[in-house]
């Protein structure tokens, strides 16, 4: 199972709890699993487009190029993180 870490914005609806184990081989499937457990971890999560502009994913030390494509070891952990912009 993967560990996900939980941001502190999204820890109301996993009762706040900063860490959750998922099943699953992308970060598409992280989600899903999260939204089972979790309702409404989806749509905070994700548009219509994919991953919401404001949240970046990484996988294990590496910022999630491919984005909900994105592989995860069934061992592996996923950060969901504000997004950092400016410029």
């Amino acid at each position: 199972m993967a560990v996900v870490w939980i941001p502190s914005l999204l820890r109301d609806l996993t009762g706040g709890q900063a860490t959750i184990e998922v099943f699953g081989s992308t970060v598409r499937e992280i989600i899903e699993a999260l939204d089972r457990a979790y309702p409404g971890a989806k749509v905070r999560l994700c548009d219509e487009n994919g991953l919401r502009r404001s949240i970046a994913v990484a996988v294990g030390t590496q910022v999630a190029r491919l984005g909900l494509s994105e592989p995860v070891p069934a061992d592996g952990e996923v950060h969901f993180l504000p997004a950092i912009s400016g410029g």
